[in-house]
């Protein structure tokens, strides 16, 4: 009887350790599981970027596409202004 009890803290200590490296593995399987999935997020987006450089490539431009519009825009004006007398 003294023997048995003696094993019982052997027993629980067995059975805590074993639980604790179960979630320890589940853990790392859900983190490597997570890591993989980022990885081909990853993978996507990359093959993706040079689509999207040339399509905002031109958005460079804007500023002189604006300016000339102002531009534009003053002349007309002024052009009204001259033909209407006002």
């Amino acid at each position: 009887m003294i023997i048995a009890a003696s094993y019982a803290g052997w027993w629980v200590g067995l059975v805590l350790g074993f639980l604790v490296v179960a979630v320890v593995v589940v853990i790392v399987g859900v983190v490597l599981t997570l890591a993989s999935r980022i990885a081909d997020e990853a993978r996507v987006a990359t093959a993706a970027l040079p689509v999207v450089r040339d399509q905002t490539q031109t958005l460079q431009d804007v500023g002189q596409i604006n300016d000339s519009a102002i531009s534009i825009l003053r002349s007309a004006r002024a052009a009204r202004k001259a033909l209407t007398g006002s």
